[in-house]
């Protein structure tokens, strides 16, 4: 094989489609565009516009709220990943596991604003669990096990009372 010989495989390289070469090229004149006016020019182009008519974004009334702007982002865990963790030797099962334990035994990436317990799955190992919520699966499939499960209290807020 000489230098002159590579070429890319078949179908990798299209050839570019030439516009307003003509009106035998079938995208000659308007060249792809259509009729004349805003849409044929290139630049903006009104998204939602109705010609006038009020636009359904607008006839609709608001409704709703989200709480985007305050609410916690939660890690979920179930208790079947924990124990795959715990018989992999990753995860101490006689030491509390929280945030910082899951994410040293890589269940976890990285901790959000907190650690929500999840039932699915099946947990043999007893095991003290501090985390910002579980539940209530969870929490009984824990508890049969003979360990526990500590709530924490998120952290006030600035200018919250603590309570």
């Amino acid at each position: 094989m000489k230098l002159n010989e590579i070429a890319p495989r078949p179908g990798a390289k299209k050839k570019r489609f030439r516009i307003g070469r003509g009106i035998g090229s079938g995208a000659g004149k308007t060249g792809g565009r259509g009729g004349k006016g805003q849409t044929a020019r290139s630049g903006v182009r009104i998204k939602g516009f109705e010609g006038g008519q009020m636009p359904l974004h607008r006839r609709l009334p608001k409704r709703g709220f989200r709480n985007v702007k305050f609410a916690l982002r939660l890690n979920e865990v179930n208790l079947g990943t924990v124990q795959a963790a715990i018989d992999a030797g990753r995860l101490d099962a006689t030491a509390t596991v929280d945030a910082a334990a899951l994410i040293k035994a890589g269940v976890l990436r990285r901790a959000k604003d907190g650690v929500r317990l999840l039932g699915m799955g099946e947990l043999k190992s007893k095991v003290d669990f501090a985390v910002f919520g579980a539940s209530n699966s969870a929490r009984a499939a824990v508890e049969k096990a003979g360990g526990s499960v500590k709530i924490l209290a998120p952290a006030p807020e600035e200018g919250e009372k603590a309570a």
